[in-house]
């Protein structure tokens, strides 16, 4: 395993990290067994860092992953998240901070993360989703400030939206965020154009999230495939959404083997590595369900990086798919 700097704060971490959010039970049904051996088979591995949030279960994830650490000795980081109070997701424009983030909520909510997460300091604290109407008068991120000040959390992070993920970069330059988690795969290259850039210049540390986009960037998922109605990502690929994804994917397998590295790399290897071509990100923090996933996943550390010339192509795959939860 490799390890990078998580921004300025001086921790190493793995550089492929733990996405929790499977523990929580919304990608169908997930036994808790399943998810203790895939946590321990990752540590066992070398990986120290695990992302979690709230929304994963109502606290569900947490819970398993501070079981699976009270038997652990390694020093392993962990992330999670507090909602916005009940509302548009993510924030519209015209929602205040006060409405979203009040103190008193924010407060009651870290009191909440840590005793899921049975400890007395939260390693990261991220505010789950944000809105550039919130930059004029940040607050939400002053009473972390005081939190920290008050040994509840070190790091301070937001959890980019979707459809506005460049809403941190005045964030970052301002210095109000510790970290960034933001969405950045092969076909969501859009960071690279200023949130990666400005990341690497402020010392942001930078968790990217959703890199196989759901799990159709890893080649398993077909035109036609369906998924379960209590698998979050019936409705992700609503319509047609899934062929058209499926359509893509079939170019960028064609990519891989015209250089050579079909028979070399899964298209689940291409995607990881690709994310980890850039050296502004941290940490990428894919989906891990079981021990098997976490040795497929953690592995690819190891592998040699991808071509240039590869990497280069590879772009071609950025998709603007800005409205894509219209159906468009």
């Amino acid at each position: 395993m490799n390890y990078r700097k998580l921004g300025n704060s001086g921790w190493d971490v793995s550089e492929v990290g733990f996405g929790g959010w499977a523990l929580g039970g919304q990608w169908g049904g997930q036994d808790d067994n399943d998810s203790i051996a895939a946590l321990n088979k990752a540590i066992d591995l070398g990986l120290n860092f695990i992302d979690t949030a709230e929304g994963y279960g109502n606290g569900r994830s947490e819970r398993v992953i501070a079981g699976v650490l009270r038997e652990r000795s390694e020093q392993v980081y962990v992330a999670t998240k507090t909602p916005p109070k009940p509302g548009p997701w993510p924030p519209t424009p015209y929602c205040t901070v006060e409405a979203r983030y009040p103190e008193d909520y924010l407060r009651a909510n870290v009191e909440t993360r840590l005793k899921n997460l049975g400890t007395d300091c939260l390693d990261v604290l991220q505010l789950h989703s944000w809105t550039r109407a919130f930059n004029r008068d940040p607050a939400p991120l002053e009473i972390l400030r005081r939190l920290r000040q008050e040994g509840k959390l070190r790091l301070i992070g937001i959890s980019t939206p979707e459809q506005d993920q460049n809403c941190v970069v005045d964030l970052m330059r301002r210095g109000y965020v510790d970290v960034i988690q933001i969405i950045y795969n092969l076909f969501e290259q859009e960071p690279a154009a200023e949130i990666l850039p400005v990341a690497r210049e402020t010392g942001t540390g930078v968790i990217v999230r959703v890199v196989f986009d759901e799990g159709v960037l890893t080649g398993k998922y077909s035109k036609g495939h369906t998924f379960p109605a209590d698998d979050f990502r019936s409705d992700y690929f609503a319509g047609d959404r899934l062929d058209r994804a499926a359509d893509r994917v079939e170019e960028i397998r064609a990519d891989v083997a015209e250089a050579g590295l079909s028979r070399d790399l899964t298209l689940a290897e291409v995607a990881l590595k690709f994310v980890l071509a850039h050296p502004s990100v941290s940490t990428v923090i894919p989906g891990i369900r079981n021990a098997r996933q976490a040795e497929l996943n953690l592995s690819v550390s190891d592998r040699p990086d991808l071509p240039a010339a590869l990497l280069a192509k590879l772009r071609r795959h950025n998709w603007l798919r800005g409205v894509w939860y219209a159906g468009k």
